[in-house]
């Protein structure tokens, strides 16, 4: 039996400078799938709308949540935030690689993310960059990253729940370099280990 994807890994000795992270989608999915918190197998989440495709590799890091640390950090920059989103921290990871299948674990290297405020919860999105990459992993931090990918990122998050007519449902409160993203991992990390210590 395989381990659980959230609980049953560490993200690693080297995190957050460096830390697995459990891929939930690919970019060519057209389903966004998620984890089912209580057995750990992957579940529909919902259809992809129209040509919203995720950019990116996309899951979360192990054994991460988003509860009162992260909302006092969101709470910085974005005063209304009420809570965290309750789910595992997530992960875009950037590749030039085609990496066309998702429930694997892959290395990585976070250099900044944005606080994606989705109904008054904070629903941080970390991003980085695969291990090792050929053409991305010598990124030092978000500012290194083409503005155009980066807006590619934001615009996903932006519209993926928003049908056209629709008033939008998501908004980014700041986005934050590579410090900000290791103290935005480090109070997911205390989060978890508040809510789930044995």
């Amino acid at each position: 039996m395989q381990a659980h994807p959230w609980h049953g890994f560490s993200p690693g000795e080297d995190c957050p400078e460096e830390l697995l992270a459990y891929i939930e989608i690919v970019p060519l999915d057209q389903v966004k799938y998620e984890i089912h918190k209580p057995s750990g197998l992957m579940m529909i989440d919902r259809v992809q709308r129209y040509s919203s495709y995720c950019p990116t590799l996309y899951g979360f890091i192990p054994r991460t949540y988003c509860d009162t640390a992260i909302a006092r950090l969101a709470k910085k920059g974005a005063p209304a935030v009420e809570k965290g989103d309750g789910d595992p921290l997530d992960i875009c990871v950037i590749t030039e690689a085609t990496i066309n299948r998702s429930s694997i674990l892959v290395q990585a290297k976070p250099i900044g993310g944005f606080c994606l405020i989705d109904h008054g919860e904070a629903d941080d999105k970390i991003i980085a960059v695969l291990a090792d990459d050929p053409v991305f992993s010598d990124l030092a931090s978000i500012e290194d990253l083409p503005v155009q990918y980066l807006e590619r990122i934001k615009h996903y998050f932006l519209s993926y729940k928003t049908m056209p007519g629709e008033e939008a449902k998501t908004s980014i409160a700041y986005v934050y370099g590579r410090e900000g993203a290791y103290e935005v991992i480090n109070a997911a990390r205390d989060d978890y280990r508040r809510c789930y210590s044995d």
